[in-house]
């Protein structure tokens, strides 16, 4: 049995082909903190819930209330991971956090979905020193996935995920890590243009696949490190193709 590793709009940048990889830069914040810009650890905080949805032509507002406690300190333009989206806090209201969401966020991610009443993963940003439970998790979503299957046994549930853009199974391989809805997993079994995870019962308790079904929307962010080898691999292998296609 495999075991599960729990692993917005300003910072977002949606991808539909290979993104660069980035460096994470750590930025001095309030009382000398050293906050690490952008990146997270794939470990979800909780469970929040989307209070207002104020809905404009290409952009919209998002209001989302967290559980006490777990936004003490925040400031205003701080970066959160709201089911694994990068996104910039606009207002603070006690425990509730407001965020812009451009167009292109509401159409690449699950966040267009979202309305009063819906649930929701986050994670703040990383700190300097904090462990790193999951992996690199960068808040950059590059794809969606539904859920097209859930099997629950006595002590997991496996969850089956029919990727949306099949160009990204390349990077999904049995026993690595992605970030599902900001939730760093193990990738169980690989097939086609779906994959499989397992969940343990904290993770199904923490998070919102203890209340996601089949035909749900998750959002999807590759692990950078396979994908700089993959690509890596890839242009050195056609380099040299190309070399002895030149020779032949």
């Amino acid at each position: 049995m495999l075991t599960q590793r729990q692993r917005s709009g300003a910072c977002f940048r949606a991808s539909s082909a290979s993104p660069r990889v980035r460096i994470a830069r750590p930025v001095r914040a309030q009382r000398g903190v050293l906050f690490i810009k952008n990146m997270f650890t794939g470990i979800v905080q909780g469970i929040a819930n989307v209070t207002a949805v104020d809905s404009k032509e290409k952009f919209s507002s998002l209001d989302i209330l967290f559980p006490q406690g777990k936004v003490d300190g925040i400031k205003i333009g701080a970066s959160v991971a709201i089911n694994g989206t990068c996104l910039t806090v606009t207002k603070i209201a006690k425990d509730t956090l407001s965020f812009d969401v451009m167009m292109e966020t509401l159409r690449a991610t699950n966040l267009g979905g979202l309305k009063l009443g819906s649930v929701v993963n986050f994670e703040r940003s990383a700190r300097v020193g904090d462990e790193i439970g999951g992996h690199n998790v960068s808040g950059h979503v590059h794809c969606t996935a539904t859920i097209a299957a859930v099997e629950q046994t006595e002590n997991n549930r496996r969850l089956t995920f029919e990727v949306s853009n099949p160009a990204f199974m390349k990077y999904i391989l049995p026993k690595g890590y992605i970030s599902v809805d900001g939730c760093s997993l193990t990738i169980g079994e690989v097939w086609g243009n779906k994959f499989s995870v397992y969940l343990i019962p904290e993770t199904i308790r923490v998070t919102v696949f203890g209340v996601k079904g089949i035909g749900d929307s998750v959002n999807i962010e590759i692990e950078t490190q396979t994908q700089a080898i993959v690509d890596t691999t890839e242009r050195v292998v056609a380099q040299y193709l190309e070399r002895l296609k030149q020779q032949a």
